[in-house]
Parts: C-alpha cells; sequence; structure tokens
C-alpha cells in the first residue's frame, strides 16, 4: 500500500466498499480499476449521545504520546493554531507551553517553547 497519495485527498477502499458502488454484474470491473476518479462531498458529522474522546495511539509510551480526537460533532478538522499545550511531568508539576504550535503546523515539524520545569 502507498501512503503518498498522487492527490491532496485519496480513499483506501475494501473490496466490499467496491462491490457496494459498482453497477450490476461489473464488481470485479471496479474493483480491478485501479487508481480511479472519484467525486466526494464532505459532510458535518453527528455523534447524538456521545462525547469527544481521545484514543491514545498505538506506540505511544511514556516518552511519545499520540492522541486522536474522535467524535467531535461538526466537521471534524482540526482548528487552526496557534495551539497551547500544557504537559503534567512524573512529580506532578505543570507548565504551560502557551501558543507553541503555530497556525501554519506541519506534521513532523518541531516546535521549541520557551518554558521549562524546575529542577
Amino acid at each position: 500500500m502507498s501512503y503518498y497519495p498522487v492527490a491532496r485527498y485519496h480513499f483506501d477502499l475494501s473490496g466490499t466498499a467496491f462491490d457496494a458502488m459498482a453497477k450490476d454484474g461489473r464488481n470485479e470491473e471496479l474493483r480491478h480499476a485501479g487508481i480511479i476518479d472519484m467525486q466526494f462531498k464532505r459532510v458535518s458529522c453527528q455523534y447524538p449521545g456521545l462525547s469527544v474522546t481521545f484514543h491514545v495511539e498505538k506506540r505511544s509510551n511514556p516518552n511519545y504520546l499520540a492522541i486522536l480526537v474522535e467524535y467531535g460533532n461538526g466537521d471534524g478538522d482540526v482548528a487552526q493554531g496557534p495551539f497551547s499545550l500544557r504537559v503534567t511531568n512524573g512529580s506532578g508539576r505543570s507548565l504551560v507551553a502557551d501558543q507553541v504550535i503555530p497556525a501554519d503546523w506541519k506534521p513532523e515539524a518541531v516546535y521549541s517553547s520557551d518554558v521549562q520545569f524546575d529542577d
């Protein structure tokens, strides 16, 4: 599987999904078409009865924490930064890195703060 899409948006669909979209009797043709042009429309999601949840991603550990925010009503997009982060260490001390992630943040980027835990 390629993790580098050829377009801004791409969908990796299962064979079952392709079968559901195919015209009668043309399942195999669509399943084996490879990369196809597709039209889609984003819609607002609603999760009645659910609250926003925070999923700790696989491979997270005491030195690396990746969080997926789920079940937020609306468009599901991450709000535009800047973002501030509050971090609590093992001793229970907290600090706030105010606006440490800028509005034009990028994946894989590293952003330094101007705060540090006191010894």
